[in-house]
């Protein structure tokens, strides 16, 4: 299974001026393909609920589906794939449990990270803090733009920037050869979710070309 999609949407239905699946539905129209599931306060019952529903919404626009952490609910869902942070599964036994069915993505915060990631299996990485952003104040300062192009000189697996992504940063964080941008707020904070997904998209074309 390919890493085909640049946009890494991670949902926070705490922040969405709607119920989560109607403001998914507008990314996915908006043109996101690729969708994780981070629901982390939520109990199983709960969280496997929404991923059902999401499940059936990503299928309608052909868009990847994965679940953070909770293997379980991945296998449940038949979920493209599974999003590792530094507390959950490692890498190696989830590859046991998926096969090659799933992709798996693992969090990484420094270039040690990242190389472990893909030693232990993962098919692609979040790297971040890039930018400051009060959600990822526990990993330290920011990364900056240009530790994607350090690690990208010692990994193979694709690197997705993460942290502070705005429409005003995305081309420096492409043109630093990251291969997509993960992004939470700047899409589903927004009162035009449809929207401001298709002028992300855009400027991630736009930056690659």
């Amino acid at each position: 299974m390919a890493v085909d999609f640049k946009l890494y949407l991670i949902t926070d239905r705490k922040i969405t001026k709607m119920p989560l699946p109607a403001a998914v539905r507008l990314a996915l129209q908006g043109g996101v393909r690729a969708i994780q599931v981070r629901e982390k306060d939520l109990p199983v019952r709960e969280l496997l609920a929404i991923a059902q529903e999401l499940r059936k919404v990503t299928r309608e626009f052909n868009a990847r589906l994965f679940i953070n952490d909770r293997v379980d609910v991945a296998v449940a869902v038949e979920a493209d794939g599974v999003h590792l942070g530094h507390q959950s599964m490692p890498s190696e036994a989830v590859r046991k449990i998926v096969g090659k069915k799933m992709l798996i993505g693992v969090s990484t915060h420094s270039l040690a990270e990242a190389v472990s990631a893909e030693e232990a299996g993962a098919d692609f990485i979040t790297l971040g803090p890039i930018f400051v952003t009060p959600s990822k104040m526990q990993y330290g300062e920011p990364l900056g733009v240009w530790s994607i192009g350090i690690v990208k000189k010692h990994i193979r697996i694709p690197i997705f920037g993460l942290g502070g992504i705005r429409n005003a940063n995305i081309a420096q964080v492409m043109q630093a050869k990251a291969d997509g941008i993960a992004m939470i707020s700047a899409i589903f904070a927004t009162d035009d979710i449809q929207r401001a997904a298709e002028l992300i998209n855009r400027r991630i074309s736009e930056a690659v070309k």
